[in-house]
């Protein structure tokens, strides 16, 4: 298997682990998918630019199946980033007394 797609996947199963472990249960939650919707749409623009005019990818490293011109690993691992870093904000946010 081909590391960035691998990685990609380690990723994403990692962060729904992490999810479920941490108790936010986090894609639990219909919000998560509209705020998930918006994030892709943004990635959508933006890592589009950069894929088609700027970074490039070894063929080695991903299976080449696209989207536009983002490898699908980008999404993959763009929404494990995005979980990550939603379960620790939730975990650390200050409670209302």
């Amino acid at each position: 298997m081909k590391f960035y797609t691998l990685f990609s996947i380690l990723a994403v199963l990692g962060a729904i682990y992490y999810d479920n472990k941490s108790g936010v249960r986090l894609l639990n939650r219909p919000i998560f998918y509209l705020f998930w919707i918006i994030i892709v749409g943004f990635k959508y623009i933006i890592n589009g630019m950069l894929t088609r005019y700027i970074v490039m990818y070894n063929p080695a490293t991903f299976i080449g199946y696209r989207i536009g011109s983002i490898p699908i690993e980008d999404f993959l691992f763009g929404f494990s980033m995005v979980v990550v870093c939603l379960v620790i904000w939730e975990k650390n946010k200050i409670k209302p007394s």
